[in-house]
């Protein structure tokens, strides 16, 4: 007896709410896949209701993804037992610091034979080890293979059908394909690689060279500067890669697809971080507060990469040799001034 699959998606911001339209639409053409998405929302009460009940019952998601309309199948559900029981297919779409936990909730309700696909831009980050994939995170805790999807996706524009590229990065063929089929449209255009590591890598790093490029911005710094910051930020995503990472094999045509270099551009020009990094230099606010203040408190995801990859340069001695990646760091902290991070680009080592 042929029994369907299920998909869950686990996380509800915009880019969780933007990928449950592009699924739960996309389910709806493919046999193999039940109708109904659930979608893991942490509850909020939103002027006296719940999100979930404000989800489920007006189909947008009204703090996360105002004014888009989200498919009937895709049901808001508060409880990550339920999502996870029964699933086959697990997306993994909330901020990197709340992963573990969720991970240790679902455990005990996870399907044998199930698969994740993370689609979380950060890493993990051991005490006096390093930094360490999240992907590995979750093959660890969950005992499940999993797969990413990268790719310059600034959820807006997603959202409104605009015309973009990802990256799936999967070492199994099969599910590589299954998850271009959930995941492509007509608007959103995807490519499957066996690259998991670069994929994942690339992603959570170009983050923190979206905050230098912000901090750039608004010190008042134009376009020329953002491309040597583009430049040489991308030249520290693929030394630090090959430096930590080169047992894990990472392809150079990853840096290429839309994964890499492409979403370095996207991120650098708009999204959080950047927007996050004008904001440090043109104020004197802390971090904490500027996300509260212009990013309805979502995290920006390249302050927790961009401290992660300091400690660990830190514990190896090797500040000098990644000075974006060292400076975003220490003026994310206030123990920099902005007006010193034009230095460190000048002064990069590349040029020496």
């Amino acid at each position: 007896m042929f029994v369907k699959r299920r998909v869950a998606i686990i996380g509800s911001g915009n880019w969780g709410s933007t990928i449950a339209k592009i699924v739960g639409n996309n389910v709806l053409n493919l046999d193999q896949f039940e109708a109904e998405v659930k979608m893991w929302v942490f509850e909020e009460n939103i002027n006296g209701e719940k999100l979930t009940d404000i989800i489920n019952t007006r189909h947008e998601n009204v703090k996360y993804l105002p004014g888009v309309r989200l498919p009937l199948n895709v049901v808001a559900e508060s409880s990550l037992e339920r999502c996870a029981e029964g699933t086959d297919v697990l997306l993994f779409v909330l901020p990197h610091q709340f992963l573990t936990k969720a991970c240790q909730q679902m455990k005990p309700f996870i399907k044998p034979g199930s698969y994740g696909c993370s689609l979380i831009k950060g890493l993990n980050e051991t005490p006096g080890i390093g930094v360490s994939l999240l992907t590995d995170m979750i093959r660890k805790n969950l005992e499940i293979p999993c797969a990413v999807l990268m790719g310059a996706n600034l959820a807006s524009e997603v959202a409104k059908e605009m015309f973009c590229e990802a990256t799936v990065a999967s070492q199994d063929k099969v599910r590589g394909n299954e998850l271009k089929s959930l995941f492509m449209t007509p608007y959103f255009r995807i490519a499957v690689i066996s690259d998991e590591c670069g994929a994942e890598l690339c992603g959570a790093l170009k983050n923190i060279v979206a905050v230098g490029s912000g901090i750039a911005e608004g010190l008042g710094y134009g376009e020329n500067t953002k491309a040597a910051i583009i430049r040489l930020g991308f030249m520290e995503m693929k030394k630090f890669i090959y430096e930590f990472f080169a047992e894990r094999n990472p392809k150079e045509t990853t840096f290429l697809e839309s994964c890499g270099v492409a979403d370095l551009i996207t991120t650098c020009y708009g999204g959080r971080n950047r927007k996050i990094g004008m904001a440090l230099a043109m104020s004197d606010k802390s971090v904490g507060t500027l996300e509260i203040e212009l990013l309805g408190g979502q995290s920006a995801q390249g302050v927790l990469t961009a401290a992660e990859v300091s400690n660990m340069l830190v514990d190896c001695g090797m500040e000098g040799s990644f000075p974006i990646f060292t400076a975003v760091h220490a003026i994310c902290q206030r123990k920099l001034a902005c007006t010193e991070f034009i230095s460190c680009v000048r002064n990069h080592p590349v040029h020496a």
